[in-house]
């Protein structure tokens, strides 16, 4: 029987985003609809350069009037100062307040059947993957009782990354590089982090494009391998050939940006896949819709 499990995120931040018009403010910038966003109910989202690329990805919650309302945004902690920088630049007049609460808030994760939500803090499903289980903005102080009052073990972040590995969910910083990869190389169009529905946002015209033509040759992917973990930033091998690079890993499995043309070409020739020594083999995600290599099609 598995015991669920919480844990604080020191690597996360909080941006709080108010105001009458904070929310056609967001859903004009970022990549998924935030008409959607309701207490309860975030979603996954980024701001993109003009060219798509990510400057960071977040997600999005929203607090109940009875709480005082606005949006939250669980943020990588280092580019906190860098969102409230961006969005104030985009805010011009709009009627909107954007100010960074990382100091006095933490976001801490629930997963392994957590129970649906506690009174700690502002609560909601991580809209990413249900296996994700929940995430909670609160006081850092609350953290031993919000987890108590989840049913949940505290466990650590090291523990909270090995469930994220495992489930092959990219973390930008580890996996990928802000500002150097596009959307559906994170796997975001994979795991709701792009609405190809909504109206206009930074960098859509270039993110549509891949979409419609396809054209996401290099995504994160998980491998597994025997032994100790290669060091990320290792070039991953087919052959003498590099076809990747590591990012994180730990108990088996390993998250790395590839090629999946060229892997799968070496797959088909019977190449030994490798890093740091080590072999390696595609583990496809459950959550995978994209055409994975050795695969005849992609998952329907």
């Amino acid at each position: 029987m598995t015991t669920a499990q919480a844990a604080l995120l020191p690597e996360r931040g909080v941006v709080k985003v108010a105001g009458d018009a904070a929310r056609t403010f967001l859903d004009g910038l970022v990549t998924s609809d935030v008409s959607q966003v309701a207490p309860g109910h975030a979603r996954f989202a980024a701001l993109l350069t003009p060219q798509g690329k990510i400057i960071v990805d977040f997600i999005v919650a929203e607090a109940s009037a009875d709480d005082g309302g606005g949006f939250y945004l669980d943020v990588p902690r280092a580019l906190a100062g860098t969102l409230v920088q961006k969005l104030n630049f985009y805010r011009l007049r709009a009627k909107v307040t954007v100010e960074d609460l990382s100091e006095s808030l933490s976001v801490m994760a629930a997963w392994n059947g957590a129970a649906n939500g506690t009174e700690y803090g502002l609560c909601y499903p991580d809209p990413r993957l249900p296996e994700l289980g929940l995430r909670a903005i609160l006081p850092p102080s609350a953290i031993a009782q919000a987890a108590a009052d989840l049913g949940a073990t505290l466990a650590t972040e090291a523990d909270y990354d090995a469930y994220r590995i495992a489930l092959g969910v990219p973390r930008g910083g580890m996996d990928f590089m802000y500002g150097n990869a596009f959307p559906h190389e994170t796997d975001m169009d994979q795991l709701a982090g792009v609405d190809f529905n909504k109206g206009c946002f930074i960098g859509q015209e270039v993110v549509s494009r891949m979409e419609h033509r396809s054209t996401a040759r290099t995504r994160v992917i998980p491998l597994t391998y025997d032994g100790p973990a290669p060091d990320d930033g290792v070039p991953v091998l087919a052959g003498e050939r590099s076809i990747g690079t590591i990012g994180s890993s730990g108990n088996g499995r390993v998250l790395a940006t590839i090629r999946l043309d060229k892997l799968a070409d070496a797959l088909a020739q019977g190449e030994t896949i490798t890093a740091g020594g080590l072999t390696l083999r595609p583990a496809k995600p459950a959550w995978a819709r994209f055409a994975f290599p050795g695969d005849s099609k992609a998952a329907e």
